[in-house]
């Protein structure tokens, strides 16, 4: 991969690969994705450690990302509010597994205006707490429910080892929180998100996923079920991309969230909690990049056309840009993603070079002969395919077609990978064999405890992703207990 970074940019990189080697990630695959993002300038390291910088490209990516997805939340009935960053220590208290799993994560606020609080001010990890006190003041009657709303924000967990994108300290994300007047309505919500997650990652981001339920071990603290998406990466590990949480009345008691049925009898709600992050964006690259750095589905990417001059002497240079400029407006006004790159003091193969490196799904060479022919050539990121020769006249149909298929063939190869790379096993001896040739997805028949799922994680640093949705029941025998089971599972090393 070409890097273009700063000798600076270099060693912050290094000041995290001994945490990355420490979790069992191939180092130069490690480097690999921090030069990717540092170099295609989607974010950068901050100056408080585990924290990052989202550079406009990278931003953009996560705002294409956001939107579609805020679409399909507005479009199943739910209103976007905001609620405070601060959090009362005492209402993470109020819930003893909600406190318990996050309560290593915490950053706590203990003085404002130079003075220490009388209780000390929770950054929020996540925001179940303050919205259902919110809650408890809104719902008082059937009439109130369902009560459906999302919050995008940022969020604080304070992690010990960190990744640009996949886990930092501070991350901006997404959070639906609801209340229902029955378990049924709650339970179906919760399911009905997970789809939105399920279609925002195959559609838009070409991500395949696999949806499921967590098992006891990896459930969301204070919930019921916990309900996920997990993508493969290029490397053979597993991403959870996205969960929903069904949380029961779990909150509602802690909160006192009541209201009157319409029998009359007061009842507690039932809730579910949704969110994903901006750990999508490292998912993108992680899940779809290539040695030459970013590929970019064209339905998220920021630019998903660059026209590029090719020109030797100021009069082809007057020719050639007026041509770049007439098929700039004619993509935009198709609204078809395009940038112009004018830049006089890069060659045309740098720029080919630095547009790769970000992945752009086309790329338009434009040269006189060009020009005087009425044609351009297309170059495909995905493939690296020229198209030489393609007619201006049919230019806008042409790259509409090819950005349809460029998107497709990113899903399909992703989707070929993972099926490739997901091996049946029925013996933790040929399991841990497995592991030892490389990263792949495991499934498995599994009938274990919590404790048994921890030994498999400490011996193999694999574990259960997902309980898919998808597999019917199957007579078989655990893989480390032997005893007789239909579940099945999907096993395997994560970020």
């Amino acid at each position: 991969m070409t890097t273009q970074g700063s000798a600076s940019t270099v060693n912050d990189a290094e000041l995290h690969s001994e945490d990355l080697e420490e979790k069992g990630l191939d180092a130069e695959k490690a480097r690999w994705y921090t030069d990717t993002v540092i170099n295609a300038e989607l974010a950068d390291y901050a100056p408080v450690k585990g924290c990052m910088v989202i550079r406009p490209y990278g931003y953009a990516l996560w705002e294409n990302i956001r939107n579609a997805l805020d679409e399909m939340i507005k479009e199943t009935g739910h209103q976007n509010a905001y609620f405070p960053l601060l959090i009362p220590e005492s209402f993470l208290k109020k819930e003893a597994q909600h406190v318990e799993g996050f309560a290593p994560e915490l950053a706590v606020v203990t003085h404002g205006g130079n003075k220490k609080l009388d209780e000390p001010l929770i950054v929020r990890p996540t925001s179940e707490t303050i919205i259902n006190h919110m809650f408890a003041k809104w719902v008082q009657s059937w009439r109130d429910l369902p009560l459906l709303i999302n919050q995008w924000a940022n969020v604080v967990r304070w992690e010990m080892r960190t990744r640009l994108f996949l886990r930092t300290t501070e991350f901006l994300w997404q959070e639906g929180h609801t209340a229902h007047a029955t378990e049924v309505e709650a339970e179906e919500e919760a399911k009905k998100m997970l789809e939105c997650y399920r279609k925002l990652a195959e559609d838009w981001m070409a991500l395949p996923v696999l949806t499921g339920e967590k098992t006891e071990r990896e459930r969301f603290a204070g919930a019921v079920r916990t309900y996920c998406i997990e993508a493969m990466m290029r490397d053979g590990k597993a991403l959870q991309a996205g969960t929903s949480h069904f949380l029961g009345q779990n909150f509602a008691r802690a909160f006192d969230i009541k209201f009157q049925s319409q029998a009359g009898e007061l009842e507690y709600a039932w809730q579910t909690s949704w969110g994903v992050s901006t750990r999508l964006v490292g998912a993108v690259v992680l899940g779809h990049g290539d040695e030459k750095g970013l590929v970019l589905p064209p339905r998220i990417a920021p630019i998903q056309v660059v026209i590029v001059p090719i020109y030797k002497t100021d009069e082809e240079k007057a020719l050639v840009v007026a041509r770049c400029e007439e098929i700039k407006a004619l993509l935009a006004a198709e609204k078809i993603r395009v940038e112009f790159d004018n830049r006089d003091n890069y060659t045309p193969g740098y720029k080919f070079n630095h547009w790769e490196l970000r992945g752009v799904p086309l790329r338009l060479n434009i040269g006189p002969r060009d020009v005087a022919n009425n044609v351009v050539e297309i170059a495909r990121r995905d493939t690296m395919e020229k198209i030489r020769g393609v007619a201006q006249g049919g230019l806008v149909n042409e790259i509409s077609g090819l950005l349809v298929a460029i998107q497709k063939n990113i899903f399909d190869k992703a989707l070929a990978f993972r099926q490739t790379n997901t091996v049946k096993v029925s013996t933790y001896d040929e399991f841990k064999k497995v592991l030892e040739k490389g990263n792949v997805f495991i499934e498995t028949h599994w009938d274990g405890s919590s404790d048994d799922e921890g030994k498999v994680k400490e011996e193999t640093k694999a574990t259960i992703r997902a309980v898919p949705f998808n597999f019917e029941p199957v007579e078989g025998k655990c893989m480390l207990t032997g005893r007789p089971t239909t579940r099945r599972v999907i096993f395997a090393r994560s970020y």
